[in-house]
């Protein structure tokens, strides 16, 4: 359509003395930033379904903010987003080869007892790796590692995951690929280099020094002062079952003699006893059955080992056709060679997000019985049946190790302890190392670009077995593909509807009075805090073409402040919700909110300086 378009950004700005006219399309277009934020903020929808709702809404009000149809899906075949595809698939397949948790390993092997060692040791292990591999697979990884690096130092893990989950956010600004922020960033100071000829596109190797400075200072600080800042939360070697208080919850029950719950199944037994009450273990002739099946026979004297509330464990006493044997007891539960004990982190994009929980369902499905549930780090002590589930809650389960082998290769849960027989293709390594450094070098000599390198690479690891051909599906994190495709569109229509060269203006009004490294300064920050409340990557897309603009209107370099603006995105540390592999650590490491604050908020201060300062070296304001 035609439509009035506003005169550039730069053109804006250079008029200093002139107020910007605010316009229709530019009021509509906040609106749709302003819904963005409250549903970023809220989280009342799924993450993927708030982006498709975005470019509905974008749609609709075409006349407004200019985004038909073709453009609102244009995020989809995006060059970021399909970038960001394949590469989350090249790390599911190194993931699949068990190269980063043996590097995990040998890392870790030196560390013994000292906590300096075991930080050192987790950061040189992650931070480099993450500047090749998506750092949110690889944190993924590592949780388990580092748990049992911890309990095998008698460390508490609230001591070592946290710098594990902020040292692949720093690593992962070591490269372009390090990050689906660094992607997307890239793209969007691609298309506004047409307005501002110092952007582009950003090179596989274009800030690594800067990336290399961030990493040295932030690890120096997690290795010599952060850990201090941290609270055992978690005791080292703990026990899972005195955490969750699972010995208040547990009972052993004895089928009778008569009793109609004999020759029936579990399925009949948890529908007579009552709804609260999920029958973990069966004991049947010595031999025990862990996270039994609906479908499991039932016998006269079978013991059953059930989880429920206080109140309907008293109330077992009197149930027809059953009677406690001996006190609620956890003897068994600890261990064995049928049942491991462990912890089920809520995976970002994890089917049971927003579901509410049913033990049975959840033990039908995944061959794990749950014994405890904590949410936001607090223990759900009595009812947990149908708590609605988010990121980073917790499951203490108890599952047979081949279960935890498979729930280890999903995309549902990240399993907080190795599991007992990991099944790595490890003669494949080798491959998917050859086939991962060939798409590094050809986009890093810019022989193709990366879109066409990773594309091919994907290609390679389905070839040569390091990946099935099912499995690319089940590598990729659908969530932030959709968010990525949601978002692009939101970015465009800030652009052309002028509302970006608008806030532009107001920056620079309010900020005038400083020099421009103070003002890339406090982009930094503004990027910062902003990322804890949405996502990094919409961050981007909002504050990169008002840093542009705003750059431009005070006479300095717009590239330094999309750099500025990508760093401070990638680096979130003040809570769990801010990135993604801080909430994978939260229910492991037991922590509370204000824990990430206690130590993010001095790394964060301190690198801003860093970043600023290393910007304004390399690439001057």
């Amino acid at each position: 359509m035609n439509r009035r378009m506003p005169p550039p950004a730069s053109n804006c700005l250079a008029q200093a003395t002139t107020t910007p006219e605010v316009t229709t399309d530019m009021l509509v277009v906040f609106g749709v930033v302003g819904l963005a934020l409250v549903l970023f903020l809220t989280e009342r929808l799924p993450i993927d379904v708030t982006a498709i709702l975005l470019i509905v809404v974008l749609v609709v009000l075409e006349p407004w903010t200019g985004i038909d149809p073709e453009t609102g899906i244009s995020g989809f075949a995006n060059e970021a987003t399909i970038t960001v595809l394949a590469m989350l698939i090249l790390s599911g397949g190194i993931s699949r080869t068990g190269i980063v948790q043996e590097l995990g390993r040998r890392m870790a092997a030196f560390a013994g007892d000292s906590v300096r060692k075991q930080v050192f040791a987790t950061v040189a292990a992650t931070a480099p790796v993450s500047g090749f591999l998506n750092n949110t697979p690889v944190v993924a990884l590592l949780v388990p590692v580092v748990s049992d690096v911890a309990n095998r130092g008698n460390t508490s893990p609230s001591k070592l995951l946290i710098p594990l989950s902020y040292a692949s956010q720093m690593g992962g600004m070591l490269t372009l690929i390090g990050t689906s922020t660094n992607i997307l960033a890239s793209d969007v100071s691609a298309r506004l280099g047409s307005e501002y000829p110092e952007l582009h596109r950003f090179s596989m190797f274009e800030f690594t020094q800067l990336g290399v400075l961030v990493v040295i200072v932030g690890s120096l600080y997690l290795i010599f002062v952060g850990h201090y800042l941290l609270p055992e939360r978690v005791p080292p070697r703990a026990d899972y079952l005195a955490e969750y208080a699972v010995g208040d919850y547990v009972a052993d029950v004895a089928v009778v003699p008569g009793s109609p719950l004999a020759g029936g199944t579990v399925r009949d037994a948890s529908a007579a006893l009552g709804s609260d009450i999920d029958v973990v273990q069966v004991v049947h002739d010595g031999g025990r059955s862990v996270a039994p099946r609906q479908g499991t026979r039932l016998g006269e004297g079978d013991v059953l080992v059930v989880r429920t509330g206080r109140d309907a464990i008293t109330a077992l006493e009197d149930a027809e056709g059953v009677e406690p044997v001996g006190q609620p007891g956890t003897t068994e539960l600890s261990g064995s060679a049928e049942g491991v004990l462990t912890e089920l982190v809520v995976a970002f994009d994890s089917r049971l997000v927003g579901e509410r929980l049913d033990p049975e369902e959840f033990r039908e499905e995944f061959d794990a019985a749950i014994l405890g549930l904590r949410s936001h780090g607090e223990l759900v002590a009595e009812r947990i049946v149908g708590k609605r589930l988010e990121v980073g809650d917790t499951l203490l389960v108890q599952a047979p190790p081949e279960a935890l082998d498979r729930l280890s290769h999903g995309e549902d849960v990240i399993v907080a302890r190795e599991p007992p027989r990991p099944d790595y293709r490890t003669g494949k390594a080798r491959i998917a190392v050859a086939i991962m450094v060939g798409v590094v070098a050809v986009a890093a000599l810019e022989i193709y670009p990366i879109l066409v390198s990773a594309l091919a690479g994907v290609v390679a690891m389905v070839v040569t077995g390091v990946l099935e051909p099912n499995e690319l599906y089940d590598a990729v994190e659908w969530d932030i593909i959709f968010l990525l495709a949601g978002v692009i569109p939101l970015g465009i229509a800030l652009e052309e509807s002028g509302a970006a060269g608008y806030l532009a203006w107001v920056v620079v009004q309010s900020a005038g009075f400083l020099s421009p490294i103070a003002v890339l300064w406090l982009f930094y920050i503004l990027t910062g805090l902003l990322t804890e409340v949405i996502s990094n990557n919409a961050s981007v897309v909002l504050l990169i073409p008002v840093a542009a603009a705003a750059a431009a209107g005070i006479g300095a370099n717009p590239f330094a402040f999309v750099l500025a603006v990508t760093f401070a995105a990638s680096t979130a540390f003040l809570g769990p919700i801010g990135y993604q592999t801080n909430l994978f650590v939260y229910g492991p490491g037991g922590y509370r909110f204000g824990d990430y604050a206690r130590i993010g908020a001095p790394l964060q201060l301190v690198l801003s300086v860093v970043t600023v300062l290393g910007i304004a070296f390399f690439w001057g304001v």
